[in-house]
C-alpha cells in the first residue's frame, strides 16, 4: 500500500496537515475507509485541497464542473444509477476516447466496467463529490425535466390515489427530485410555500433561505397529498396543522425528514426539516468551542448535580450541543434518560422518551416518571413553562444532573426569563450550574478565502471590543460553495458559569446590569467577542457575526 502512505506524506509536505493529524486519521479511520475520506470527515482538509494533491500525485487533471459545457447526448452512455453509485459523469468524447470526471480516479474496476459497457477508451479527470452529484442532479434530470413532470401532472383539484402512490407517477418523481436535490445541496429545511398563483419551493442552506424553483398553482394539491402519504398524515384533513416523519432511501443514502403542515390562506404550507444522520456531531471538542469556553462547559457537565441550560433561537444548533454533551457523558456506569419533542437522533445506550400531548405525556409529566427510574442524568428537550422548570429544578436539587434548552437571546437574559416564568429566586440560584448561549454563523469557504484589509467600520467594531485586528478573510465565491463565499457553519458561544457572587445577586433580585458586570469580571466571553475572535482566526466574516450577535 505505498500509495496511501504517499498521499499522507504529500499532504504533510505541502503543509496542509500536521504529522499529528495524519497519525490521528490513520489510527481512527475504519479499515475500508480511504485516508482522504478520513481527513475530509475530520475537517483537516477540504475536498478541493485533496484533489489538488491527488492531481499532482497521480498526474490526472482536476476539473470544475461549475458551468461546464456538457454534451448531454453522452448521458445515455452511462445510466443515472451507475453515475450516482460510482460518482462519475461523462464530459466529452474525442474519437474512440470518452472523457469522464470521477471522484475516485483510482477505481479501476469502475473504469473497466465503463470501457466494457460503452466500448470507448476511458480518460479520467478528478472532480469533487459534491460537484459531480450537483451535475448529475441537474443534467440527468433534464430528461425528465420539471416542465415535463408539470405537464404530465393532472390538473385536478383533488388528487386521485394512483397519482400519489404509483412510483412512476410524475408527482412521486417530482417530490423525490425535490428531496434528493435538497440532500445534495446540504439543505437543512425545505419550504413549500403556496401563493395565490404559484407554489414556491425554497431550501434553507447554511441558515439562509433561497428559492429553488416556482411551480404552477395546480401542482399544489397533488404534491401536498404525496408528502402527507409519505409522512403518514391524514390526507383528508386540511384545516388543522399536522406533524409527521418520513424515512426513505434516495440515491443510496438514507434521508430522515420531520414534516410539518400549516393551513394558510392559499392552502397548506409544508416545511420539512432534514435530519442528517451521518453528520451528527458527536464530539464535544469539534463543535467550535473556544478553549476557555470548552473547559468551562466540560466543568459544568461533569458535575454530578445541577442544571445546565443551552439557549438560543430555533435552529441555532442547541440540540447538537446537547447530544454532544450526552455522548461525552454516556457510559455504562450512568443511567441517562431524555424526554424530547420530537426525538431527533437516536443515541445508543440512552433511554429516550417522546412527548405525546394526546395521551397527557407532557414534559412535566414525563419528567416526574423519569425521577422514579433511578436516573443519573436527565435531558429535557425544552423548558417551556413554569411546571417543567420547577420539576427540573427539584430534580437537580435531589442529586441529578439536568440538561435542557430554553429560547432566550443571551446567557444573562436566561436568568430573568426563568424568574419571569415564576421560578423562586432561591431555587434558581441553588440549582443552576451554568448557561451556554449559542448561535450558528456561516463558515467562510476554505477553498476561495482571500485575505483583506479590514474596513474602517470593522476596525471600529474590533476596537470597541478591545480586540486588535490587522487582516480579515473573506470568500471570493467558487464552484464548491455555489458562489456564496460560505460553506458549512460554525457555532459561537457565550458560557456563563454561576459562582457564589452571581448566585447572591440572583437571590437578592439585583439588576441585570450587576449580573453583566460580574460576568465581565469572571472573564466571560460574550457572543459578539467569540464571533469577532473567530473572524480574527479567519473562520467567518464580520457581517455574519453581526447578523446573529449585537454590539453592546
Amino acid at each position: 500500500m505505498p500509495l496511501r502512505k504517499r498521499l499522507g506524506d504529500l499532504l504533510v509536505e505541502s503543509g496542509l496537515i500536521s504529522m499529528e493529524q495524519l497519525q490521528t486519521a490513520l489510527k481512527e479511520k475504519g479499515s475500508s475507509q480511504r485516508l482522504g475520506d478520513a481527513l475530509l470527515q475530520r475537517g483537516y482538509i477540504t475536498e478541493q485541497q485533496l484533489i489538488e494533491v491527488l492531481e499532482y500525485q497521480l498526474g490526472i487533471p482536476h476539473i470544475s464542473l461549475y458551468r461546464y459545457p456538457f454534451d448531454t447526448n453522452l448521458f445515455t452512455l452511462i445510466p443515472k444509477e451507475m453515475a450516482r453509485r460510482n460518482l462519475i459523469i461523462p464530459l466529452k468524447k474525442n474519437g474512440d476516447k470518452l472523457f469522464v470526471a470521477m471522484a475516485d480516479p483510482m477505481d479501476f474496476i469502475v473504469i473497466d466496467d465503463l470501457r466494457l459497457s460503452t466500448g470507448f477508451q476511458i480518460e479520467t479527470a478528478i472532480a469533487t463529490k459534491d460537484d459531480i452529484l450537483r451535475a448529475i442532479n441537474k443534467f440527468y434530470n433534464i430528461d425528465e425535466g420539471f416542465e415535463e413532470l408539470i405537464g404530465e401532472t393532472p390538473q385536478r383539484e383533488n388528487a386521485r390515489e394512483e397519482d400519489v402512490t404509483d412510483q412512476n407517477s410524475p408527482v412521486v418523481r417530482l417530490v423525490n427530485q425535490i428531496l434528493s436535490n435538497a440532500a445534495v445541496q446540504r439543505a437543512s429545511d425545505i419550504h413549500i410555500d403556496p401563493q395565490e398563483t404559484k407554489v414556491v419551493i425554497r431550501y434553507r442552506i447554511d441558515g439562509v433561505l433561497r428559492s429553488e424553483r416556482v411551480l404552477p398553482r395546480h401542482m399544489q394539491s397533488v404534491m401536498t397529498a404525496r408528502i402527507k402519504i409519505m409522512a403518514n398524515m391524514d390526507i383528508t384533513e386540511h384545516r388543522v396543522p399536522q406533524d409527521g416523519r418520513i424515512r426513505i432511501n434516495l440515491d443510496f443514502q438514507p434521508i430522515d425528514l420531520r414534516v410539518s403542515t400549516l393551513p394558510t390562506v392559499f392552502g397548506e404550507k409544508i416545511v420539512m426539516r432534514l435530519l442528517d444522520m451521518s453528520a451528527n456531531l458527536n464530539d464535544i471538542s469539534k463543535i467550535g468551542f473556544n478553549q476557555l469556553n470548552l473547559n468551562r462547559f466540560k466543568e459544568m457537565i461533569e458535575k454530578p448535580t445541577g442544571i445546565v441550560l443551552i439557549t438560543g433561537p430555533t435552529g441555532s444548533g442547541k440540540s447538537s450541543t446537547l447530544y454532544a454533551a450526552l455522548n461525552k457523558l454516556n457510559s455504562e456506569e450512568v443511567n441517562i434518560i431524555t424526554i424530547e419533542d420530537p426525538v431527533e437522533y437516536q443515541l445508543e445506550g440512552i433511554n429516550q422518551i417522546q412527548v405525546n400531548q394526546n395521551v397527557g405525556m407532557t414534559f412535566a409529566a414525563g419528567l416526574r416518571s423519569i425521577l422514579r427510574q433511578d436516573p443519573n442524568i436527565i435531558m429535557v428537550g425544552e423548558i417551556r413553562d413554569k411546571e417543567t422548570a420547577e420539576v427540573a429544578i427539584r430534580a437537580s436539587l435531589t442529586g441529578h444532573l439536568v440538561l435542557s434548552t430554553l429560547h432566550t437571546n443571551d446567557s444573562i437574559g436566561t436568568v430573568t426569563r426563568l424568574l419571569d416564568m415564576g421560578v423562586e429566586p432561591f431555587l434558581l440560584a441553588s440549582s443552576l450550574s451554568g448557561i451556554v448561549s449559542q448561535r450558528l454563523v456561516r463558515r467562510g469557504c476554505r477553498d476561495c478565502m482571500e485575505v483583506h484589509e479590514p474596513s474602517k467600520r470593522e476596525q471600529e467594531i474590533f476596537m470597541r471590543r478591545g480586540i486588535k485586528i490587522d487582516r480579515i478573510s473573506r470568500g471570493r465565491g467558487c464552484s464548491s460553495c455555489n458562489m456564496t463565499g460560505y460553506k458549512g457553519r460554525i457555532a459561537l458561544h457565550e458560557v456563563l458559569i454561576l459562582n457564589d457572587e452571581i448566585r447572591r445577586v440572583i437571590m437578592n433580585g439585583e439588576s441585570l446590569q450587576t449580573l453583566r458586570e460580574l460576568a465581565v469580571k469572571n472573564q466571560t466571553i460574550f457572543l459578539i467577542d467569540d464571533g469577532l475572535l473567530k473572524v480574527k482566526q479567519g473562520l467567518t466574516t464580520t457581517e455574519e457575526v453581526l447578523r446573529v450577535a449585537t454590539l453592546e
